[in-house]
């Protein structure tokens, strides 16, 4: 049986997060900002409203939000990633098909044909969500993943009467999708970037219909295999079948952007050595092991030109390890090729490459193997799991931590954190 697409969308994501422990945001403006609180990465339909626009700069936003009682949030990944879960564990118990394609859309696979309503179906996928997480979603459906995630987008809105039900859509029909697509500007529509928006829009194709409609030769010449992908997609041709299982990682990235310049070196190695040891957990998580180590170092490109330096070292390991030790190592080795004393430093960050799965290294020839202590390794996650990140360390990643990222309006960590549960009071009335 021919099989139809379902994008699940959460609704405002870590704006949604935040209101969930407090139910009296509902209804109010509300805004996450990004790392450091540098801009907007979230916002309410309130906040939309008002016409906050998505990475704005908190600097500039901040005098309005006092003015309009703008709720203001700090990025709270660990919160975010916890409930993306928790979402993504009642998809799994419901479909069997499904890819998490990022930390707030999955897809899903559902049988096809008129046998049985994929719209009541979709309503009940959502009330699952909402009462078991308390996360609203959006749900779009349609035979091909492209037509999937622009029923997702009109699901946000209020969708024509006979269209749909709240908060799902199913494009059903070609001439509903043709009137759909006419609505559509192409720059929306999955997989056209703002280079193919202007090359498009040079050949008068601006919506979603006219594209659907473009001369596919055309297109394969001056889009690309990618462009031609996304015209079958939208003649319900389905050319991008489900990835049930993660793509395999090429690399894995440690960085952030320091909460104020760091001058000293003894704040670079602290900064250094936790973006190595959070590499290493991510690489054990991942059941892998990295062959190369990359180190880089940069200050604010908005300074005077005497005053930007950035650079970087790659080191190659003699095994491929996920060692905490060994990539510490490593990454102050790194360290001490490229540090320059005199520079205000506003980032740093450690990326591992050469990726191999564990136990599936080449041995070589002309080193001995490196002594490992995996089950050291082993413990030191299943501890910091249980009881949190960070339960135990290395003493050298330091204490104090100047140099970490400002979260001047982050929520507690209500579900991954002992210390931060939220608490319940009762009381009864005589």
């Amino acid at each position: 049986m021919k099989k139809v697409f379902a994008l699940v969308d959460c609704n405002n994501f870590y704006v949604s997060c935040e209101r969930l422990f407090r139910p009296a945001l509902n209804g109010q403006p509300v805004v996450v900002l990004s790392n450091n609180d540098g801009c907007v990465i979230s916002r309410s339909n309130e906040a939309k409203a008002m016409g906050i626009p998505m990475g704005e700069p908190y600097f500039k936003l901040r005098s309005f939000a006092l003015r309009r009682n703008v709720h203001i949030f700090s990025s709270n990944y660990a919160l975010y990633g916890d409930l993306s879960a928790r979402v993504m564990d009642v998809l799994h118990r419901m479909e069997a098909e499904l890819e998490v394609y990022s930390i707030d859309e999955a897809f899903l696979s559902l049988p096809g044909g008129d046998s049985w309503n994929r719209l009541d179906y979709g309503a009940e996928l959502r009330e699952r969500i909402r009462k078991e997480v308390g996360i609203p979603v959006s749900i779009g459906i349609g035979p091909t993943k492209t037509l999937a995630k622009i029923a997702a987008r009109v699901a946000k809105k209020e969708v024509p009467a006979g269209s749909g039900s709240q908060g799902v859509f199913e494009l059903a029909c070609e001439g509903q999708t043709d009137a759909v697509l006419e609505q559509t500007d192409v720059q929306d529509i999955w997989g056209i970037g703002s280079r193919f928006t202007a090359r498009l829009n040079r050949q008068g194709i601006y919506n979603g219909l006219a594209l659907k409609k473009a001369d596919a030769d055309w297109v394969r010449k001056y889009l690309t295999v990618v462009g031609a992908r996304v015209v079958f997609e939208l003649n319900g041709i389905s050319c991008l079948p489900l990835e049930k299982a993660p793509t395999s990682k090429k690399s894995i990235v440690t960085s952030r952007s320091f909460g104020q310049p760091v001058t000293a070196i003894s704040d670079l190695r602290e900064a250094v050595i936790t973006f190595a040891s959070r590499a290493a957990v991510k690489l054990r998580e991942q059941q892998l092991e990295a062959g190369a180590l990359h180190l880089f170092l940069a200050t604010s490109r908005f300074g005077e030109p005497s005053n930007v330096y950035s650079n970087g070292q790659t080191m190659s390991l003699a095994d491929p390890t996920s060692s905490t030790p060994a990539l510490i190592a490593t990454a102050l080795h790194c360290l001490q090729g490229i540090y320059k004393s005199g520079y205000r430093y506003q980032k740093a960050g450690v990326l591992l490459t050469g990726l191999v799965p564990q136990g599936h290294r080449q041995q070589s020839l002309f080193f001995l193997e490196t002594a490992e202590n995996k089950p050291l390794m082993s413990a030191l996650d299943q501890i910091n799991s249980r009881w949190g990140a960070d339960t135990i360390r290395y003493g050298v990643t330091g204490a104090g931590k100047s140099w970490e990222m400002r979260q001047s309006y982050k929520s507690p960590a209500y579900t991954t954190n002992w210390q931060e549960l939220p608490v319940v009071k009762a009381s009864f009335d005589k």
